[in-house]
């Protein structure tokens, strides 16, 4: 009976421990849609607040991702200490066509829409960069969504997106979305009227850092810590 007793106890000590302990994991999986357009990625309340200026078709951008990535989201955001807000700097219709996919759904799924775009920009920088002029105005002529539809087909981001769930017509109504289209655009504006002026660019706490890459962010991150 005592050991029964002492093991009840024992079990509600714990309970209370664990209910009182601060959240210390898991922040990665916190997004949350800004006033500035952007996507918070972690604890809204971090010490340290990061902010990331990026373009789709920006290749120093897809680099910095996937240097960056896991270390950031291991070693940082999971803590509470660090989050990450990431904003558009678009530039042209194929950032823009991106730019809408990543956003395409609720905030909670724009993180993973994010990578898969950016990691897949090895693959499909090829065709934009190597693009001619009639296939640029395929990407530049007619309604919002025959514009999206090309750039998708072209730059295989249906593909993309179907290994995220979105099927075609998924894709098809987030690259119809004007007041989505509305948005990023001005988001961005407002990007480069603050006096960002390429991407990938960094704030730490609002002050702009002279630095491009993960080699050159991190130890500026570490000393805000």
């Amino acid at each position: 009976m005592i050991l029964v007793a002492r093991t009840v106890m024992l079990a509600a000590a714990t309970l209370l421990l664990t209910a009182a302990a601060p959240k210390s994991i898991g922040w990665n999986n916190t997004v949350a849609q800004t006033a500035a357009g952007g996507h918070l990625i972690g604890n809204p309340d971090a010490a340290v607040k990061l902010v990331e200026y990026v373009s789709y078709t920006c290749s120093d951008c897809a680099s910095f991702m996937i240097q960056s990535d896991a270390a950031l989201q291991i070693g940082y955001v999971s803590s509470g200490k660090l989050s990450i807000e990431v904003r558009h700097l678009v530039q042209g219709p194929v950032d823009l066509a991106a730019a809408m996919l990543a956003n395409c759904g609720p905030p909670a799924k724009f993180a993973l829409n994010h990578s898969a775009l950016m990691r897949s920009q090895n693959r499909w920088r090829v065709t934009f960069e190597r693009a001619g002029t009639a296939q640029k105005q395929r990407w530049t002529a007619g309604a919002l969504l025959s514009r999206g539809r090309a750039i998708a087909d072209d730059m295989g981001f249906y593909a993309v997106m179907a290994s995220r769930g979105y099927d075609r017509s998924a894709t098809d109504k987030c690259l119809a979305d004007l007041g989505l289209a509305n948005r990023i655009g001005a988001d961005s504006k407002a990007g480069y009227a603050s006096g960002i002026k390429t991407p990938p660019s960094f704030t730490i706490n609002g002050t702009l850092e002279p630095a491009q890459t993960w080699a050159e962010l991190r130890p500026l991150i570490d000393a805000s810590l």
